[in-house]
């Protein structure tokens, strides 16, 4: 096989897996691990992969900064969103059983989409959500205190993690920025990680809504595992081969 034809492959390899390890490659093609850097080197100017340490990833699939405000995150995949917000409602547990609303605009969603007459006990750290369903359960719903993060309108820090940390609740719907089989859920912000792992140690099923767009994809700071997630509620733009892995490791996957 020629250089470029090795290359080539690489990049399909990367492509479709969203990583691949310098090991890994070396054995496929029966190179040496050298000649695999030197691909990844190659290929990595070109833009096409991003080196990392033992492999590389896809290109679009590390990032640190740019983090979207609220408000940008609201007017994008709108339809996905609503979609997946309407289906996590039949992942509500029955009438006497709690609920933890992670925020997020896709999590405001299943919040949207939850009676007004049922017997629950809800529970977020999300100014938005908090203020949505006050009208709609003023006797259940418990808004979590702590420092508010004005870019998503949550609550973080300390306080609320140790709130966190004193529940046990029936079910969390969970927001993610990242999702892939080796990073796990991620997210940008330490202190929204810290509350979002929190929340995933709190449940008893956790629900993890997003859109296609946030598979594959890593952020900063990880705060779960897949191994941790019960159920994700995505759209039919996810990646079938993802998909397949991530019903392997028992995952639900439910296409909105």
């Amino acid at each position: 096989m020629y250089a470029e034809e090795r290359q080539q492959a690489i990049v399909d390899e990367v492509r479709v897996a969203g990583r691949a390890s310098v090991a890994a490659l070396a054995e496929k093609f029966d190179v040496t691990s050298e000649t695999v850097r030197r691909d990844l080197a190659v290929l990595e100017r070109a833009g096409h992969l991003q080196r990392v340490h033992g492999g590389a990833v896809r290109a679009e699939v590390m990032r640190v900064i740019g983090e979207l405000g609220i408000d940008e995150r609201e007017s994008s995949q709108i339809e996905q969103k609503a979609a997946i917000g309407r289906a996590a409602i039949r992942f509500l547990p029955p009438d006497g059983g709690s609920v933890l609303f992670d925020a997020g605009t896709t999590t405001y969603r299943a919040a949207e989409a939850t009676a007004g007459d049922r017997d629950l006990t809800l529970i977020t750290n999300s100014l938005p959500i908090a203020g949505l369903l006050a009208g709609r359960h003023p006797e259940g719903l418990h808004a979590l205190g702590g420092r508010v993060r004005g870019l998503t309108q949550a609550t973080v820090g300390a306080e609320t993690v140790a709130a966190i940390r004193r529940l046990r609740v029936t079910t969390a719907f969970i927001g993610t920025n990242g999702l892939s089989e080796t990073h796990g859920l991620s997210t940008p912000d330490p202190d929204e990680a810290a509350v979002k792992a929190a929340m995933v140690g709190a449940a008893q099923r956790v629900v993890v809504l997003a859109d296609s767009s946030k598979m594959n994809r890593e952020e900063f700071s990880s705060f779960a595992g897949v191994d941790d997630v019960d159920v994700l509620i995505t759209d039919a733009g996810i990646d079938p081969a993802f998909s397949a892995a991530l019903s392997a490791r028992g995952v639900e996957v439910v296409i909105a």
